[in-house]
């Protein structure tokens, strides 16, 4: 396909799967079950009211929200689903109630016919809408509000005593009224999870969770949805195939030059100042293993680190909240700087006080890290008074930092992007052949301040639909879409730079890529938002376009292969080969764009699959694999890769780089093979069998056969420790001078007399 081509199709996928975007989500929000005025019971007495459910949602949120347990399967893992949990407890109180009213002494030891009788009974009683409109409140059978008080004691005990199985501290709430407001907020989520929405035979949360207690079980829906996805998968591929088959053979990379293209090059002030960054970047990702490290051990040991009372200072809620936040910096920023260091590389200008800008953007860049981390700190501890949700944590996964941080760092973003524009803007003027490449850049680097934008569309006291959809905006949108875009275009530059790619192959190899992804990504964001609160569309267009997501990355190892070659073929200049493990970085990201974004993404994005699969282990396997695989990956690679080309004559010391890969990759697999993946495998038998509350329970977790699959974790957590370890010294070592081979200094114009000198030393291990 011709570049006219490809961006007639570019655009057109972009108007359509943000106008379903868009119109669809506005139907989602305007359909949220409802939170009503007052919940009473039919003698008129109020239970509570709105504005307690909506205080709960807050209580919630400044503790750790999303940190501490999950809601509608959405959080974290150690503790429980609250809705799930609140469901089943509040089910088995009301057959109690009724057992004892016979005169039994629990529903458990009555005869399988009453039972059966009494579950009936129950089904009809939770799955009743009893929410009125007119006088916009919820009626509660009086058996319901006997169960919600004893419930709020229970979760009160919980908070304010502690409890080692779910990680949560002893104190971590004590307020009365602030515990009685998060038990109402855990009652409606677990209300609108078991009441059907209007005119429908579905609960609000598509069924979502499987209580057979009321009936709660996958719909015909999802079941069908799943289906035509499993088969638009196939089609895909099949497709996909047909149109690689069809394209002419190129013998790639026939002419390479004869010497390193950025050697001699000197480096601009702005290219220099971003290597700072990269340290960064380096320090912080060493940083996230360790927290990450904590937080699998709290796991086993809920309230201690190998006997040390770390949750005293650094409970589990904190902890997870810094491993998220901190990979989201470290790999935000890598990106970031590359993307600085290409612009006046590719324009061959800089603009006057560019080195000034690079620095001033990163010590706001680090204010806001330092901040927003101190801020969750004391948010969580519950020391910023009504200042949590401004300074400290707003509760919601991946976007846990302060609404005032989370604004800087939208300016930080938006000031970056106009120090980008500064640096392209002479070679957009240009013209030229690379204006369809720089078109594409500068459109992904527009999208990276705008779709984080997202995560200020709600607010504080916002209804948790309206949260949910514009969450996962940023977390779908903005990190896997956009910013996926942007580093394939960086990945793209970089190596047409070194005329290792021709710039026509990678800019219509980039168009091409970018519009299949796209086509899918865009309104695959629904696959996110099946079970929280959205009618039966979302499903349907989630499970559709989820599918196509992943139809491109099935035929990924193309370009895995092709970066492969530029790092091993026995043609190249020898120059190539001190490229070799960056290179090796970007093919380790093909790889698990692959097996972690395209395998077990879809192993758990089918509605079917998602309906027992939501908030278990499973959604960690795809997280790790495709979250660090892919971007943490893609970010160190490309800090490696900018590093090495910043000083081209300056051979590396390549041992420690070759087993910092080996270890983060063996690290990773073994992490996923041995512990996650079946500890999500055995939740999600349990789920299928007894329901979700059940494979969340301590009951079930804390069996002797999952305690040792999670000590298991440790073998490729250590693994996978030592190599960032490792990376992170070499890192230090480019600026202390130790990870330089001084035996291997090149000045310029000699890479030919040494490659004759040296025929043999056609490799950097």
């Amino acid at each position: 396909m011709t570049h006219k081509k490809l961006w007639i199709a570019l655009a057109i996928v972009l108007v359509a799967s943000f106008s379903v975007l868009g119109g669809v989500g506005a139907k989602l929000i305007h359909g949220a079950p409802p939170i009503p005025k007052e919940v009473v019971t039919a003698d008129g007495h109020v239970v509570f009211t709105g504005e307690t459910i909506r205080d709960g949602q807050n209580v919630w949120q400044s503790i750790g929200g999303q940190e501490v347990g999950s809601i509608w399967g959405h959080g974290a893992y150690v503790a429980p689903d609250w809705t799930a949990d609140f469901l089943h407890r509040e089910c088995v109180l009301i057959l109690d109630s009724w057992a004892n009213d016979s005169g039994a002494g629990s529903y458990a030891v009555l005869p399988a016919e009453t039972q059966a009788a009494l579950r009936e009974r129950l089904q009809l009683l939770m799955r009743r809408n009893t929410y009125d409109a007119q006088g916009d409140r919820i009626i509660l059978d009086p058996v319901q509000v006997s169960a919600i008080d004893r419930l709020t004691a229970y979760y009160g005990d919980v908070f304010s005593e502690g409890r080692n199985e779910y990680a949560i501290p002893r104190g971590a709430l004590t307020n009365p009224d602030k515990l009685r407001q998060m038990s109402a907020f855990f009652w409606w989520t677990a209300w609108a999870a078991s009441t059907e929405r209007p005119g429908t035979d579905v609960t609000y949360t598509q069924n979502w969770p499987h209580e057979p207690l009321i009936g709660n079980a996958p719909t015909g829906n999802a079941v069908v949805w799943s289906v035509i996805s499993f088969v638009l998968l196939l089609a895909g591929i099949g497709g996909m195939v047909w149109y690689f088959a069809s394209q002419e053979r190129q013998v790639a990379h026939e002419l390479l030059p004869g010497k390193d293209p950025l050697l001699g090059l000197n480096p601009t002030p702005s290219q220099r100042a971003t290597v700072k960054y990269f340290f960064v970047v380096a320090a912080l990702w060493v940083v996230q293993v360790a927290l990450g490290a904590i937080t699998a051990h709290y796991g086993v040991e809920g309230s201690s680190f190998y006997g040390i009372p770390l949750d005293r200072w650094l409970p589990y809620s904190i902890a997870r909240t810094w491993h998220l936040q901190i990979g989201i910096f470290w790999i935000a920023t890598s990106w970031l700087a590359t993307g600085l260091y290409v612009a006046p590389a590719v324009s061959g200008i800089e603009p006057k006080g560019q080195r000034l800008g690079v620095n001033a953007l990163f010590g706001a860049l680090l204010i806001v890290v330092v901040g927003s981390l101190a801020g969750e700190w004391l948010g969580i501890q519950q020391k910023l008074g009504n200042l949590w949700f401004l300074l400290g944590a707003q509760g919601y996964e991946y976007v846990d930092l302060g609404r005032l941080w989370q604004i800087l760092l939208f300016v930080g973003l938006v000031f970056w992007l106009w120090l980008m524009w500064r640096g392209l803007a002479p070679a957009l003027r240009k013209r030229d052949q690379s204006f369809s490449l720089l078109l594409l850049f500068v459109i992904a680097a527009v999208a990276i301040p705008l779709f984080y934008a997202a995560g200020l569309m709600y607010g504080q006291r916002s209804n948790l639909v309206t949260a949910e959809y514009w969450r996962w905006w940023v977390v779908h949108l903005w990190v896997e879409g956009f910013f996926e875009v942007f580093a394939t275009v960086v990945i793209a530059f970089l190596l047409t730079r070194l005329k290792l790619l021709s710039l026509d192959t990678a800019t219509r190899a980039t168009l091409f890529s970018t519009v299949v992804y796209l086509s899918g990504g865009i309104i695959g964001t629904f696959h996110h938002l099946y079970f929280a609160g959205a009618p039966n569309i979302v499903l349907a267009l989630g499970a559709v376009f989820s599918a196509l997501e992943v139809v491109p990355l099935v035929l990924i190892g193309f370009e895995a292969w092709e970066n492969i070659r530029l790092a091993r073929s026995r043609q190249q200049q020898i120059w190539v080969a001190a490229y070799k493990w960056p290179i090796y970085f970007f093919v380790a990201v093909a790889f698990w764009n692959f097996v972690g974004a395209g395998l077990f993404g879809f192993f758990i994005n089918p509605p079917v699959a998602l309906y027992y699969m939501q908030g278990l282990n499973t959604t960690p396997v795809h997280g790790h694999t495709a979250l660090f695989g892919v971007y943490g990956m893609l970010g160190l690679g490309l800090m490696l890769f900018c590093l090495r080309a910043l000083r081209p004559g300056k051979a590396w010391k390549n041992a420690p780089l070759a087993f910092a890969f080996w270890a983060i990759n063996v690290g990773l697999a073994l992490m996923v093979l041995i512990s996650i993946l079946p500890i999500g495998l055995m939740q999600a038998w349990a789920s299928v069998e007894y329901g979700t509350w059940y494979a969340r329970s301590a009951e079930f977790m804390q069996t002797p056969l999952m305690n040792h699959l999670r000590w298991s974790r440790m073998f490729g957590d250590s693994i996978f420790a030592l190599g960032a370890i490792v990376l992170g010294w070499f890192v230090l070592g480019l600026w202390t001078g130790h990870s330089y081979d001084h035996r291997g200094e090149v000045a310029e114009g000699e890479w030919e007399v040494r490659q004759i000198r040296s025929p043999q030393s056609t490799s950097a291990d």
